[in-house]
Order: structure tokens, then sequence, then C-alpha cells
């Protein structure tokens, strides 16, 4: 299993919100490795924007760091379904569905 950890935790992806303007880098550990905001965005000044982006990207990053992890499974076991394996990466990652949020790349106006 270390050998696992080893391996996804050398891998990177990026998930992006607003066209590219925020980008979070995180390994296939789920481990935040770098935040970029674009300079205009911040001169902007509108935080709450901001916020919804970078809550964007993150989400985004998370969902393709839990994919490589699946994958990394799915090679070591084989494709062969272990019993509680799928329960037992949950407690690891969190929910396996995809997080819920009313948020996208561009915020919500509120009604």
């Amino acid at each position: 299993m270390q050998s696992l950890n080893d391996e996804l935790r050398g891998q990177r992806v990026t998930g992006s919100a607003g066209g590219g303007m925020v980008e979070i880098e995180v390994n296939g550990l789920v481990e935040v490795l770098r935040c970029r905001i674009d300079p205009q965005l911040l001169s902007d000044g509108d935080t709450e924007l901001i916020e919804d982006l970078v809550v964007g990207a993150v989400n985004q990053a998370v969902a393709q760091a839990k994919q490589l992890h699946a994958e990394a499974i799915k090679s070591v076991t084989g494709g062969i379904s272990l019993p509680g394996l799928d329960q037992a990466m949950g407690k690891f990652f969190g929910a396996a569905e995809e997080p819920q949020s009313d948020r996208q790349d561009t915020p919500q106006e509120d009604p």
C-alpha cells in the first residue's frame, strides 16, 4: 500500500475555474500543492467571486484526484471488486460522490 501512496503522491492534477483565472494543483492523495489566482482577478477585488472560483477549482481538482485513486486501486486489484474496499476508500477520501454544491465556475446571484 505504501508504494501505491508514493505513486499517488507523485501524480498531479489541476482543477480550474473562471476560464483558468483560478487553478488548484493537487496530488493523487488530494494534498493541495499550489493555488494560482490571476492577478487581474485579485486587482478587481471581488472577494465573493474569488471565493467561489477557488471552491470550484478545488472541487474539480479533488474529483480528478479521486479518479486517479480509483484507477490506481483498479490496477492493483486487477479490476477485481474487493468487498469493503469502496467503503474504506470513502473514509480516506470522504463521500464517493461528487460534492453537491450550488456553486459553479461563476457565482450565482442571490434570488
